[in-house]
Parts: structure tokens; sequence; C-alpha cells
């Protein structure tokens, strides 16, 4: 195991590295510091040969320009707030409005734009990631210390820590945003993958992709992945909640009554044997089909990344969680510890 860093670039007179994790089992991961962007994951299929399996850049200015939100952690608050406010504490916070009306993955100038402190964890194998971000950054209430830390490990898992506390009362909900195709970064489309979701209900969202508060059972709709199902067989149904979203961009609720770390979802490569197995404590995660990426975001080798190329599985807090009492809160008191984790897990099937 073995961790490396080299300088990356500069940004607003700030360097920025590009840190390198190692497993024995020949597996590897590349993460910068701006954003905490995950640019590489290279992992083995069933015959032995390493693929990069996440859709990124191979250049400084690439990976600072990008429109998408590859590889990123999103916050200070992942996803949608409806007409870019909330409330909290009987005050009317007012946000950045940079999806339509309504506040995306933090805001103008989100944590993935960010140049994050950071050190290599040689003995653990992994890169910690600091950020404190202003009392009023975006508009959101109190100072916010927050910690991400990438661990890979010899089974080839990337352990990903979040870490946070705020001296007031705030709201946060981070995550990370890989795309992800198991068949390499470059090779297609991923409506051949196949998907199981530990996840009996999902939220429905209005036409701007914002959860009216209902949460609605699975069973008997395009959303049951409670087995595996291949992506591409209902992605273009005749669905009022698919046509919304031009395939799937939704919330689904992770089964868990322990609220400790379960299994949220697997998805599974056939061709190449890929698993990509996926552990949170979060309660929930959404799985979005990269349905609007359009080609904009030159990716590595010149890889224009098209309409569904990658599969984003990110766990989460639900969108637009504040205004609805039937979710779980996001909200982080002042003093308490934000504490969570999301584990890729990658194996491979032998039998196919």
């Amino acid at each position: 195991m073995s961790v490396s860093k080299i300088k990356f670039g500069e940004k607003n007179n700030k360097d920025v590295y590009l840190y390198t994790l190692s497993n024995t089992s020949g597996m590897t991961v590349k993460a910068t510091n701006l954003g905490c962007q995950i640019l590489q994951m290279n992992v083995q299929d069933r015959e032995g040969v390493l693929s990069d399996v996440v859709l990124g850049f191979d250049n400084f200015e690439a990976a600072k320009e990008q429109s998408s939100y590859l590889g990123v952690v999103a916050g200070r608050f992942a996803n949608r707030i409806e007409e870019s406010f909330f409330e909290l504490n009987g005050r009317i916070y007012k946000l950045y409005a940079n999806d339509g009306r309504n506040h995306l993955h933090g805001g103008k100038e989100g944590f993935d734009k960010k140049i994050w402190d950071s050190e290599a964890q040689e003995d653990n194998n992994a890169v910690r990631f600091h950020y404190l971000s202003p009392d009023g950054e975006e508009n959101y209430p109190g100072n916010l210390d927050v910690y991400v830390t990438y661990t890979l490990t010899d089974d080839n898992s990337l352990n990903i820590q979040y870490e946070a506390v705020s001296d007031a009362d705030t709201i946060i909900n981070l995550t990370n945003h890989s795309y992800f195709n198991l068949g390499g970064h470059n090779s297609g489309t991923i409506l051949d993958h196949y998907l199981k979701l530990n996840c009996d209900k999902y939220t429905e969202c209005n036409s701007e992709l914002i959860p009216t508060g209902v949460i609605a059972d699975v069973e008997g709709t395009p959303f049951d992945f409670r087995e595996y199902h291949r992506i591409g067989d209902v992605i273009d149904a005749d669905d009022e909640q698919l046509i919304f979203g031009e395939g799937y961009d939704h919330n689904f609720v992770i089964n868990n009554k322990n609220d400790g770390v379960v299994h949220a979802a697997s998805l599974w490569d056939k061709k190449s044997g890929r698993i990509l197995e996926v552990y949170t404590n979060k309660p929930g995660i959404q799985f979005y089909t990269g349905n609007f990426l359009h080609g904009a975001d030159i990716g590595k080798g010149g890889c224009a990344y098209g309409s569904r190329s990658g599969v984003c599985l990110e766990t989460q807090f639900f969108p637009n969680g504040i205004k609805y009492s039937n979710f779980p809160s996001p909200v982080l008191r002042k003093g308490v510890k934000y504490n969570y984790t999301t584990i890729f897990q990658f194996t491979v099937d032998r039998k196919c």
C-alpha cells in the first residue's frame, strides 16, 4: 500500500495536489484537493485487467472548469433545495439559485470549487481533506469545520469518511458525486449495467426534480430495483417520474432499521464481471444515470462524456429535506458532530 503526492495545478494562488492511493491488489485511486475530486479508479476485471471505472479528467484545467460535478464532494448541501431558501430557527435563509429557481449542490461556488487543505496519511493509506466554510458562505449559517477522508484498503474498498462540526445551527448534506462506468470510463453507456438497491421506497419528484414530500413504494413501478435489473430495460418507459428526469435522477430510501452502516446498492457489469457494492449509514441514495451529460466535459484521453455514460450512486440526506417533517432532518445543531461513512467496494463475478 502507498500514497504519493504531486503538484497538479494552482488556483487563487493555492497549490492543487494530485494524490495516488495504491493497494496490494493493484487498485489505484487518484484524487485532488480541488473539491476532493476523484479523477481515477483503476480496478481489475475478472481476467485481472485494470480499467479506469470513473468519469474524470487527466489535466488540471479540465478538472477546474468542469460543469457536471464529476467525482467531487458536493456541499454544503448536495442536491436540490426548492426555491433556493430554507427556514431554520424561525429565520429565512436565501440561497443562490443555480438550477432554474432552485439551489443545487451548494450554490454558486460550492465545496466542489474549493481548494481544501490536504495531507497524506501513509500509515492508513489515506488522504485527508479539510475545509473551513465561514459563516455566511453561500448564505448558510455557522462556521462549518469539515473533514473528508479517502482510505483505500486491500479488499478494494474506498472508504469515505465525512466529519463536520458547526458553531451555529445549520444544514448540511455531503456526498461524493462520482460517475461510475464499470466497463471503463470510455466504454459507452451504462444501459447494460445491472443495479440492485436495498430500498423499498423512493421520493417522488416534480418536473424540476424536487421531491414533493411523497415517499412512494417502488413495487410495481420502474423504480423497483430490489433484485438485479438491467438499467436500460425501462429507463425510457412512459412514466411521469422518468420523463421528468429524462431517466433516473431520484432519491431512494435505504432500508436501515439500526442507523448503522448497511448495504445500499450493487452495480454489476456482466461483460467485465466488475461489481460495485455501496455501503453507508446515510438515509438516502441518489440514483442518477447521467442523463444531462451531453459531451460538454472532455474527459481522460479526449473522451467526450455523453448522456448515460456513467451512473451516480450518491449517499445523502434527502433532497429538499429541510422542507418536510417526514424526511430525515438535515439540520446539524451547534457543537454536534456530523459523522457519516460511505464505502465503495469492488469485487468481480467470476461465474459469468
